[in-house]
């Protein structure tokens, strides 16, 4: 019987996998949704690789999505993400992910 893996770090794992980044930060943003505690469903991704040189910004995310196919039909409903290359990433001068708008929508929705 192997260990269960926690989502986030099956995410990460599969991204260093695929993309080999120089910077990568996942960040379970579900808290801050309408969804059962512990949903693990809404995600913050960011990326910074050499392999999405010369690639659009839908190059890019579909390269994502098909990196986390399986996460993407097995429970996460909302994938959150921000790609860059390494010199793209040092012109922004970033250091973290951009915060996740505030959910709307479902029970948190005002009356």
């Amino acid at each position: 019987m192997g260990v269960v893996q926690l989502r986030a770090q099956r995410i990460e794992d599969r991204v260093r996998e695929a993309f080999s980044p120089e910077h990568v930060q996942v960040r379970d943003d579900s808290g801050q949704h309408a969804v059962p505690k512990g949903s693990e469903s809404h995600w913050a991704l960011l990326i910074v690789s050499e392999a999405f040189a010369g690639l659009s910004r839908v190059a890019r995310h579909r390269a994502v999505y098909g990196a986390l196919s399986d996460e993407l039909t097995s429970g996460v409903h909302a994938l959150k993400l921000e790609t860059f290359t390494p010199a793209e990433w040092a012109a922004k001068g970033a250091a973290e992910a951009s915060e996740a708008p505030l959910c709307l929508g479902g029970s948190k929705r005002e009356p």
